[in-house]
């Protein structure tokens, strides 16, 4: 239930009306959470929501034309609900860190190539990719930084709910011995 929650979160996040620095959402987080946590049958669910999405956002909210580039992020959805499967057995820290880390640089390079390769914003030669993705460094942080959050989070939360409760289901004081 929790990785359906945290999808419709990342979902909620990416509508330009709700208040949330530019980049800094939880899609990589929720992608990986449901890889690790959501159902394997239904790991299409979160793809296709988040296609939908693109297509709704592009065509009817910026006005963007719908192009071969969006390919490129559709799979790289898919890549992080496959990474975040690959979590499934082994949630622990540093693993998940690294998946994040992996999303937050992934992202960068991917949806970079794919703007540099689509439009004509840079020339299509190696000096024009690599002013594309210099200018597109301040995003990149910012997208970084709500990746490690949101992911730490996301993955952090049923642990500690976990040992809330588990203490809190204890008895303490004298009569407890």
């Amino acid at each position: 239930m929790l990785a359906y929650l945290f999808v419709f979160l990342a979902l909620v996040m990416r509508i330009p009306s709700v208040p949330h620095a530019w980049g800094f959402t939880p899609v990589t987080a929720a992608l990986l959470y449901f890889g690790a946590r959501g159902s394997r049958r239904q790991m299409w669910l979160p793809f296709a929501l988040l296609v939908s999405m693109d297509i709704i956002l592009d065509k009817f909210v910026y006005s963007y034309p719908l192009s071969w580039d969006l390919l490129l992020t559709w799979a790289w959805y898919a890549g992080m609900l496959c990474l975040g499967a690959r979590l499934r057995e082994n949630a622990r820290p540093l693993p998940v860190l690294g998946a994040a880390l992996s999303g937050s640089v992934s992202f960068f390079l991917v949806s970079n190539f794919g703007v540099w390769a689509a439009t004509a914003m840079y020339p299509k030669t190696l000096a024009g990719l690599m002013t594309c993705y210099a200018a597109a460094v301040p995003f990149f942080r910012r997208g970084m930084e709500g990746d490690l959050l949101f992911t730490a989070l996301m993955f952090g939360l049923p642990v500690v709910a976990a040992v809330l409760a588990t203490s809190m289901s204890k008895p303490h004081g004298p009569a407890a011995a």
